[in-house]
């Protein structure tokens, strides 16, 4: 593992806690060019009331704001649980290449369900998946008592 991508999936964690604090499903994602985080997001579905609010668009709107433009060449996208097939598609019509993610997500995750993946996206699984899981765990116990 390249530790790259612990630095950065530990922001993209952080992101997933202010989802937590905010009683939102605990998913964060940055988006990162050049060593350098250029948007930021965590899942505000419930807050919105919007069903696309999910930490990745949200990472990839920011980081398309401060790029200047929707092509997103070059970047990486940190996301603590696989993305859904929603996410998958904004990612891969941003011209993200490379998509490193934490947690395994076996009800939404497409990453796992996509039969031929683009072989121009270079796509990493697990990185700091315990600390994400852990999370959710968390979470999802909270949300039940």
């Amino acid at each position: 593992m390249k530790k790259d991508d612990e630095v950065f999936m530990r922001e993209a964690l952080k992101e997933a806690n202010k989802a937590y604090k905010k009683n939102e499903v605990p998913i964060g994602a940055v988006v990162v060019k050049n060593n350098k985080i250029i948007g930021r997001g965590h899942n505000l579905v419930e807050r919105s009331g919007n069903a696309a609010a999910h930490a990745e668009i949200r990472a990839i709107a920011a980081a398309a704001k401060k790029a200047g433009g929707w092509r997103l060449n070059g970047c990486s996208l940190y996301t603590t649980v696989e993305p859904c097939l929603m996410c998958f598609g904004a990612s891969m019509l941003s011209r993200i290449p490379r998509i490193v993610y934490g947690a395994d997500e076996p009800e939404f995750g497409s990453i796992k369900r996509i039969k031929k993946l683009p072989e121009r996206i270079e796509i990493k699984g697990g990185v700091l998946s315990e600390e994400s899981k852990r999370l959710l765990k968390k979470f999802f116990k909270k949300l039940r008592k």
